[in-house]
């Protein structure tokens, strides 16, 4: 890496920590080695504003750096740190991080945004979900950067058409010490019924330089526990791990590193309402603060059975039955990962980066359900296993000495993934104005995904959150699946940059080529255009000629590969001020679900193999950087092309129409990102950030067949029943995203108080794709106050939500009038933590 010096001025220690501020614009070492090769410092230039930076790059991107990561609540997801970036809409599920959430980046979905730590990508390899309650702790982090609608062009990912987050882990120090945290918080809201406190302890050691070659590392650990912020019932519980060593090769950058990471959390769902946009009677969304908490059918008692009785559990949330409402449904998850990122130089010139991982996933969602005790019999012939979503077992599950009965039991779905990858690049010099890069990226993933059963506790409690771990066995010895498959999701990609400086104009120019598969092995039969399934083991004779249209396990495989061109410039126009732009095309390859259940549709042509999602993104904008200012703006435009989505196909089910995933053409994305950070004097700093977001649907989407109803209300195109019905989508904009939003934070230092605010108010949202309802707007202040006791010693105040709005946090969005489910936004909380080392 080499180091320009241009100014000399400003003091001793400022420049210090100039070059100690490494480059961190980019996931993999090698997109930090070829972004950052050339480093500026001057006496007036710095890399941040109070830990916010527009890096000077063709792409609309911001970083947030260690500085306002801390200023959050410990503990604090990272996904709800980075909604002080412009486009990004999050809503956190509780106050303190670990319960999930959703958000989107210029209207995508997380789904289509890549995650990445240290170039591992954090999105689920089967349907690329991405979940929030996950995340690594914060106090581990270097900087976290987001870019804006574009990626890497080494990203190893399938579904990054709408942008990437990048974290990037902390390096260890060169000296020993000993960083700790203890935090206790309460949710103060207006009518709360009860106490739910907060507990969090974290501490983290840095070993300091242990031999002769410089090797430093450091070792951290968390646990988190918390009540349910909104019900009598469940608890957050959460335990992480995290390390590094880190062994630097030589005084030119060169170093290999180890890291590891290791996530456990036990938590259930909570606070999900269904939210009736035209106030129909069953509207369960609360309309007062008073009505977000509520209680559950708990403590309860599952009644004992009775022998030669017919005893019935209903697994229907609405019976009341004991164990069976949403909220005490598990979402369990055990995650970790190693990663290992190096910088080797094999000549002056010539650098290699190998970036390999590994990554593991155990986790389940799901909830109660009645266990048969009888056979299924087809054509004279008793089977046990799951058909018609039932389960049977042939058996006396609960002990009373019959099998007329239908016994609690749980069935969550079971995933467990084995992942592998590397990242590798070689970065050429040419000279001190161009250099070039090739780098090749392998993803491969393991996806494993049951439904073992376990029989429920007679509180209603699941015998193990991990059926999996001790599955309930039918009488002849079957292990009970509502689902059976494996697949393999595997990229191999190939890309190529090239970086050149023309005096004012530095220009990028970049194309990845990846390839994709999907090997996916069905071992259930299919039995519905929807993709249920029916799953048992043994001689399937009679069930295939009772069932002659369901389909035999099968194994089926998919490919794709698209050229992905990425090219922009940055052009300085005037001291500190440049332009930029950048023209980048995305991809999304379809998931594992709409291909598994494609696969009752073999025979039908184009239904079975949708074509995969693409965007084409264009960033036009301006920068502004000096020692106390960071500023940018960016106009972007994206057409969004076969976007995918569960929707009426009339030529699918041999002309019968059914509702199957499939692309439902082209969407039009425009909008505006804004941000500036200024820091007036050394002890206050101001940040102002905006978004301005519209979409344009092209096309209605056909929503099924016209009903009497519809035609009597002249609905849908509807001018006689049993004619295609059409949604009217056409020209409309998407829901779920907020169309603007605008937010501020403020900081000043007062001897040894820091005190900071910060706003930002998510402005409406549609409901739905045909534009029929919005959710209102909605506005968040939080605060944080900090009290050096001593330099090594400070207590930190975290109020979220301060003046305890009531809103609308994340939904799923639908085409039409249907009722989402939403979940009640996170009341107002306080915490309060006493900090060590930091």
């Amino acid at each position: 890496m080499k180091f320009k010096f241009l100014l000399a001025a400003g003091s001793a220690s400022a420049t210090a920590a100039m070059l100690a501020s490494a480059p961190a614009m980019a996931q993999s070492t090698g997109s930090v080695d070829f972004e950052g090769n050339t480093v500026v410092v001057t006496g007036e230039f710095v890399r941040n504003v109070g830990g916010l930076e527009v890096p000077n790059t063709p792409k609309a991107k911001q970083e947030l750096s260690q500085e306002i990561i801390r200023r959050q609540r410990p503990g604090q997801t990272v996904n709800d740190i980075i909604n002080l970036v412009p486009g990004v809409s999050f809503q956190n599920n509780d106050p303190w991080g670990s319960g999930g959430g959703g958000f989107t980046i210029r209207g995508f979905g997380s789904d289509r945004v890549s995650q990445t730590i240290d170039g591992v990508p954090l999105n689920d390899s089967g349907n690329y979900a991405m979940y929030t309650n996950q995340q690594v702790d914060p106090e581990v982090l270097e900087s976290v950067n987001v870019n804006l609608g574009t990626t890497d062009v080494d990203s190893p990912t399938a579904s990054a058409t709408g942008g990437t987050v990048n974290l990037r882990t902390r390096r260890p120090a060169d000296e020993f010490k000993i960083t700790a945290t203890a935090s206790y918080g309460n949710v103060f809201a207006n009518g709360s019924n009860g106490d739910r406190p907060y507990y969090r302890i974290f501490g983290m050691m840095d070993t300091g330089e242990i031999t002769a070659a410089g090797t430093t590392a450091f070792f951290s650990g968390s646990y988190t526990e918390y009540e349910n912020p909104f019900n009598n019932y469940g608890k957050v519980r959460k335990q992480q791990y995290n390390g590094r060593i880190y062994q630097p090769l030589s005084d030119n950058g060169d170093f290999v590193s180890i890291a590891g990471h290791y996530n456990q959390n036990r938590n259930n769902f909570f606070g999900s309402q269904e939210y009736d946009a035209m106030d129909l009677a069953g509207d369960d969304f609360p309309d007062t603060r008073k009505s977000r908490f509520y209680d559950i059918n708990y403590p309860c008692t599952i009644p004992t059975a009775n022998a030669g009785d017919e005893d019935y559990y209903s697994d229907s949330s609405s019976s009341g039955d004991c164990g069976s409402e949403f909220d005490r449904r598990y979402n369990p998850s055990n995650t970790g990962n190693v990663r290992i990122n190096s910088r080797i130089t094999l000549s002056d010139k010539l650098v290699l980066t190998v970036d390999p991982s590994y990554q593991y996933v155990k986790a389940n969602g799901g909830g109660p359900e009645g266990l048969y005790e009888s056979f299924k019999t087809f054509n004279g012939v008793d089977y046990t296993g799951v058909f018609g979503g039932r389960y049977y077992y042939g058996m006396d599950l609960n002990g009373d000495g019959d099998t007329l009965d239908v016994v609690a039991g749980n069935d969550p779905s079971q995933t467990i993934t084995n992942r592998f990858g590397v990242i590798a690049s070689l970065n050429y010099e040419i000279n001190d104005e161009h250099r070039v890069r090739l780098a090749y990226t392998w993803d491969r993933a393991r996806h494993r995904q049951t439904g073992q059963t376990s029989l429920m506790l007679q509180d209603g409690e699941p015998m193990d959150v991990f059926p999996i771990n001790n599955p309930l066995i039918s009488s002849d010895g079957t292990e009970i699946n509502k689902r059976n498959r494996l697949s393999w999701a595997i990229l191999h990609q190939v890309s190529g940059e090239y970086r050149g400086e023309f005096g004012p104009l530095t220009a990028n120019i970049g194309l990845r080529a990846p390839f994709f598969s999907r090997n996916l092995n069905q071992y259930c039969y299919t039995t519905s255009i929807s993709g249920y399934v029916d799953c048992f083991a043994g001689d399937a004779t009679a069930y295939e000629a009772a069932n002659p249209n369901a389909v035999a396990p099968v194994s089926v495989s998919y490919k794709y590969d698209k050229l992905l061109p990425n090219v922009g410039f940055t052009l300085d126009v005037m001291d500190k001020t440049s332009i930029f732009a950048n023209y980048s095309k995305g991809l999304s390859v379809p998931g594992t679900d709409p291909l598994y259940n494609s696969i009752y549709l073999f025979n039908t042509p184009g239904t079975t193999d949708p074509a995969p999602e693409t965007t084409d993104s264009f960033d036009l904008g301006l920068r502004y950087q000096s020692g106390s200012i960071q500023a940018q703006v960016s106009g972007w435009y994206t057409k969004f092309s076969n976007r995918l989505a569960s929707a009426y196909d009339p030529d699918a089910n041999e002309g019968n129409g059914a509702t199957v995933y499939r692309n439902l053409g082209t969407v039009d994305k425009w909008g505006l990102d804004a941000s500036v950070a200024w820091r007036p004097t050394r002890n206050t700093l101001l940040y102002v950030f905006g978004s301005w977001y519209d979409s344009e649907i092209k096309e209605d989407v056909i929503g099924g067949t016209c009903s009497a109803d519809d035609v009597a209300k002249s609905v849908y195109s509807c001018s006689a029943e049993g004619i295609t019905k059409y949604l009217p989508t056409g020209g409309k904009q998407e829901s779920g995203s907020p169309t603007w939003s605008v937010g501020a934070r403020g900081q000043v230092s007062i001897g040894d108080f820091d005190l900071g605010a910060q706003v930002k108010h998510t402005g409406e949202r549609w409901l739905n794709d045909a534009n029929t309802h919005k959710v209102d707007g909605y506005t968040l202040v939080d605060l944080d106050l900090r009290y050096t006791i001593r330099e090594d010693i400070a207590i930190q105040l975290n109020v979220t939500n301060l003046f305890d709005e009531l809103y609308v946090g994340y939904f799923g969005s639908s085409f039409d009038d249907t009722s989402p489910n939403a979940q009640i936004g996170a009341p107002r909380a306080a915490s309060i933590s006493l900090i060590y080392g930091y």
